[in-house]
Formats: C-alpha cells, sequence, structure tokens
C-alpha cells in the first residue's frame, strides 16, 4: 500500500480528495503553509496528518499528489523527484480516479457548490456515492457506485475529466485574469461538452447553453416552457419553495425544497432531471431534497439579536442578484443590508457597473476594502470608484462594525470571496462587548 502525499493538502480541492480517499482506506497525509485554513478542520477530524513543507516529508514508496499552486521548482516535488516517485498533478488524479465510477461532473459559472453539495446528498439516499465538493468537503465510500464532483472551468482545469454525465448549470463571464470574454468561457465549455460520454444535463433557460453542441442526449431543464424539464407553479412558504416538475410538458411529480430563490430551484431540477434518468425514484429525491442543509458558506444564516447574519460566497454580480433575491423571498418584511467585499482588483474592473446594479437592489449597502488575490497585487481602482456608483454606499472598517447596528430587525448579507468572514466576527464581538 503506497502513502499518498498531497503537496499543499489545504486546497479546497486537495483537502477534499484527500478526505474521499481516507475514507476509502488508503493512507493519506499532507504538508502545506502553517496558516489556519478553514479547509483543515476536516482533515483534522479524520487524524489526516498534516505537516509543514519540507523535503523531509518525503519518503521512498510515497505516491506524490501536487497541488496547482505549486511549480515544479518545489522542494517537496524536487524530492520526490530525486526519488522517482510518481507525482500526479491533482485534476490528472482525479481524472484518473473517477475512472471507477459513474462520474457526475458539476459545472457553471454558478452554482456548482451548491448543486454538487444537493446532488451528492440526493444520491446518497439511493446508492453508495463518494463526492467532492470545492468548499473544501469530501466524503468517500467504499461500496460507492457513483463519483459527484466539481468541476471548474478556471484555466479550464475541467478539461483534465472525461464525466459520464456533466450537469452545466450557466455560462457567464468571470475570471477576467484568465478569460478573455464571454466566448472565451464557451470554447471552455463547448470542449468539455464533447468529453462528456453518456449525458448532459444543461440549463435551457441559459442562451449560452443553448449552443452547446456534444456526442450525447442534451437534457434541458429550466422555468421556460420548450426545456424536457420543467418547473411550474413556484410558490413560497415559510418552509422553504414548493414546485410542479414537468417532463416534456406532462406532468411528473411536486417536489419541495428548504431553501429559496429561483437558483435554488434550477439546481434542484437539474438533480432531478439526472435522478430521472438514472432511475432513482421520485420518492427517495423528493425526501432527500428536504433534508439536504445546504453547504459551507452559501446563505448560512445565524440569527443575532434582531437581526439575521448572512454568510454567503457570492464574489459575482450574477450570485449577489441571486442573495438577494434568495433573502427576499425568505425574509420579505425586513430590511435587507449588503455589505459586500470585492474579490480580486480585475474582477471588480471587469464588472464595476454590474456590481453596482446588483448591489442597489439591497436597501443599504456597506463596502469593504477589495481583497486583491495572490495573482495580482493591485489595481488602479479602488473600493471608492465602487461607492461612487452606490447611492448611499458607505466604507465599512473591520476595527468599527458599529454602523450596522443601526438595522434593527434586518437581515444582514456578508458577501465576498476573500476574508468577509473576519467582518462578520468583528461585528459579533463588538455585540457581545455592548451586551
Amino acid at each position: 500500500m503506497t502513502v499518498y502525499h498531497f503537496v499543499g493538502i489545504k486546497g479546497s480541492g486537495m483537502s477534499a480528495l484527500a478526505q474521499v480517499l481516507h475514507d476509502m482506506n488508503y493512507q493519506v497525509q499532507g504538508s502545506d503553509v502553517e496558516k489556519h485554513f478553514f479547509t483543515q478542520e476536516a482533515l483534522e477530524k479524520l487524524g489526516i496528518k498534516i505537516l509543514p513543507f519540507n523535503k523531509d516529508n518525503i519518503e521512498p514508496g510515497m505516491s506524490i499528489i501536487a497541488g496547482n499552486a505549486f511549480p515544479d521548482t518545489h522542494e517537496e516535488i524536487q524530492r520526490a523527484m530525486e526519488l522517482g516517485l510518481p507525482i500526479i498533478r491533482y485534476h490528472r488524479f482525479l481524472g484518473d480516479f473517477m475512472k471507477n465510477f459513474t462520474s457526475i461532473a458539476i459545472t457553471g459559472a454558478h452554482g456548482k457548490t451548491s448543486t454538487t453539495g444537493l446532488m451528492a446528498h440526493v444520491m446518497r439516499g439511493a446508492k453508495p456515492t463518494s463526492f467532492l465538493i470545492g468548499d473544501g468537503t469530501g466524503k468517500g465510500d467504499e461500496n460507492a457506485e457513483y463519483f459527484v464532483f466539481e468541476a471548474c472551468e478556471y484555466r479550464r482545469h475541467f478539461l483534465s475529466y472525461y464525466p459520464d454525465y456533466a450537469i452545466m448549470t450557466n455560462i457567464d463571464f468571470d475570471h477576467p485574469d484568465y478569460f478573455s470574454s464571454i466566448d472565451d468561457v464557451f470554447e471552455a465549455f463547448q470542449t468539455m461538452a464533447l468529453q462528456v460520454n453518456k449525458g448532459i444535463i444543461a440549463c435551457g433557460d441559459d442562451e449560452q447553453l443553448q449552443k452547446i453542441q456534444a456526442k450525447v442526449p442534451v437534457i434541458f431543464y429550466g422555468f421556460n416552457e420548450e426545456n424536457d424539464f420543467q418547473a411550474r407553479n413556484v410558490s413560497s412558504t415559510p418552509e422553504g419553495t414548493k414546485f410542479d416538475v414537468f417532463v416534456r410538458n406532462t406532468y411528473y411529480e411536486t417536489f419541495q425544497i428548504p431553501t429559496f430563490g429561483d437558483h435554488n430551484v434550477l439546481n434542484a431540477l437539474a438533480v432531478i432531471a439526472l435522478c430521472k434518468y438514472e432511475d432513482i425514484s421520485a420518492d427517495i429525491v423528493k425526501s432527500q431534497l428536504l433534508t439536504f442543509t445546504g453547504v459551507k458558506r452559501r446563505f448560512s444564516e445565524k440569527p443575532v439579536g434582531s437581526q439575521i447574519l448572512i454568510d454567503d460566497y457570492a464574489h459575482h454580480p450574477t450570485e449577489i442578484r441571486a442573495t438577494i433575491d434568495a433573502a427576499r423571498k425568505k425574509y420579505p418584511d425586513r430590511q435587507i443590508v449588503a455589505v459586500f467585499q470585492p474579490h480580486t482588483f480585475t474582477r471588480t474592473q471587469t464588472f464595476l457597473d454590474e456590481f453596482a446594479e446588483s448591489l442597489n437592489m439591497a436597501d443599504k449597502v456597506f463596502l469593504c476594502e477589495i481583497f486583491g488575490s495572490a495573482r495580482e497585487n493591485q489595481g488602479k481602482l479602488s473600493i471608492l470608484d465602487l461607492q461612487e456608483k452606490i447611492p448611499g454606499g458607505e466604507i465599512l472598517k473591520e476595527e468599527d462594525p458599529s454602523p450596522l447596528r443601526d438595522f434593527e430587525n434586518s437581515v444582514i448579507l456578508f458577501m465576498g470571496a476573500g476574508d468577509i468572514q473576519k467582518f462578520q466576527q468583528a461585528y459579533e464581538n463588538y455585540l457581545e462587548k455592548q451586551a
């Protein structure tokens, strides 16, 4: 038995993969920087060894799984080369690993993580299923028949995969530091579509996805009538959202989900369509949809005093709109306050007007300093450029979150892909001191 050593085990995909292999009784360990990341908590719970980077971690007989952020010049990878050990990049390893199962890739510009979590939860109610989610969650099952995983389009990483099925939630222009245009993004998805072996479940309400060509059947889902799977009679209740599903204009079943917003209905519809194709009974799907508790950092709620604080990963205008829409549907009588931290200068620059437009859907907007990525230090613009476009928008400082206290009985949405959580934490600490 080889020991799988992960170089960069705290990366969200790497951490999830390490958990999957550990659950399937493989020997797993890894190394990373000594800074704390939330992705390490699940590893620590499972007792997976995490070491600081050091070439001496690498020993004969190991197989090295290398994270994409680490070049071949990294000391551990260098040592592995000297010892003649197999070194497999994360995507290559995953691409080979999934051949042992019926694999379901979940991809799209938005909604991947939530849909992957939902798909895995529903599938596990019917058949042994392993899954890998981009929020750092992975679960292996020794008897797994299915493997559900999040496949990211960034840098065309998903082209390492040849899955049985692909769910495509949408195509949108994002990652402007890599993609040049919406056409460039479409081309990546089109290439991916030709690598799918059994079938594609695609959102037919998305005009880009309507143009996808494939060698396998493409099943469309959505709210529009021309879709193969259509959601009708959508209604919100205090418990969630109820809707009827019609398959090619014939009534199929009524489903309920414990979440709000059109985007969540669409995610559920994709899962329902795939399960029908794999002959999983509608009753199992119905009961599993009802018990899904969500994934990390996607509309994670916490009541504090008279306010509801919500932590959400939304970092693109489309996602901000969806999150505000979900909050309005769930809390129609409350004021919605958005606290937004833009993620990367390139994205903020590219979508400046769209960010303002989507944030202006909230009743009040607070902005936090731009969170730059490891790939860029800073751009020419500042948070003030965005503030200018938001009437009444204010800048919120971590050292003084007190202005949020003025919004009694409101819903406060903390949105961003950087470290927006620290602003929520600062606000909670402030309230505790005031109590």
